[in-house]
């Protein structure tokens, strides 16, 4: 096993014993939890888009948007069909395998996470809030038509219902849109249910429906764990801080668990 610093193996030593009497984990999760599985992370080092405009002279994120995508869906299809691209053939990594895992052996593992990639799906977790939507999934603008879609390429840009010929769209949020309210509210739910422990996994926690839970969490003496290589403004107030990748902190974890599937 990889040797770290003191200062980190008593970090993965106290999430390990945390979690060996845990019993509810919530686990938020971000993209850089599928940098492993050779997806970008959109900003930052390696990101997908680290240029400040897009070649329409845009801001991703603007290029992304609900108002743009009202205006000129083709611009926004453009970059998710890049997103998609880069998605394509991904597999779950060692950190969403581990999470899955944990199914075995806890009454309740949330996954509540950012990520429009699926991966959390693949890797067989029980019980995932994917509040921003996901790539595979279509529905139109205008009727009620819906189709799966694990591959757009060859399709048009932007893509058109093949019922009423309005465009389609995934079911995705798109930047500057309204979280949807019902797995919102599953979350709030199970949040106020209670969790024993909270881990925040490759997210950038600048939304604050991200960092409130932890924050609260943190405020009511639960502990909280954030694996990122980079600083957040969570890195402070979370009890365990682990700079590290997402699959091998959570590999190292496991590890200190002696956790494995349990035979059938």
């Amino acid at each position: 096993m990889q040797s770290y610093s003191p200062a980190i193996e008593a970090a993965l030593d106290g999430v390990a014993e945390h979690l060996r009497h845990a019993r509810r984990v919530l686990f938020i999760t971000g993209a850089g939890i599928s940098a492993d599985s050779g997806l970008p992370t959109y900003r930052g080092v390696g990101g997908l888009y680290d240029s400040e405009t897009t070649e329409e002279g845009l801001r991703i994120e603007d290029a992304l948007s609900g108002d743009v995508f009202a205006v000129r869906p083709d611009i926004t299809w453009k970059y998710l069909i890049q997103i998609e691209e880069n998605c394509r053939g991904a597999r779950p990594n060692a950190a969403h395998l581990a999470i899955a895992l944990l199914d075995q052996y806890l009454d309740r593992v949330m996954v509540f996470t950012q990520n429009v990639d699926g991966l959390h799906r693949q890797a067989g977790s029980l019980e995932i809030i994917e509040i921003h939507g996901n790539l595979q999934e279509l529905e139109c603008t205008e009727c009620s038509h819906e189709e799966a879609a694990a591959d757009l390429s060859g399709r048009e840009v932007p893509p058109l219902c093949p019922q009423c010929g309005a465009v389609l769209r995934p079911k995705v949020v798109l930047f500057g849109e309204a979280l949807p309210e019902e797995p919102l509210d599953r979350f709030i739910d199970a949040f106020q249910d209670g969790f024993d422990m909270v881990f925040t996994i490759g997210t950038s926690s600048i939304f604050p429906y991200i960092t409130q839970p932890v924050v609260l969490a943190a405020d009511s003496g639960i502990p909280t764990v954030e694996i990122n290589p980079a600083r957040t403004m969570l890195s402070d107030i979370v009890d365990y801080n682990l700079p590290l990748g997402a699959a091998e902190a959570m590999t190292a974890i496991l590890h200190r668990l002696g956790l494995g599937p349990r035979p059938d």
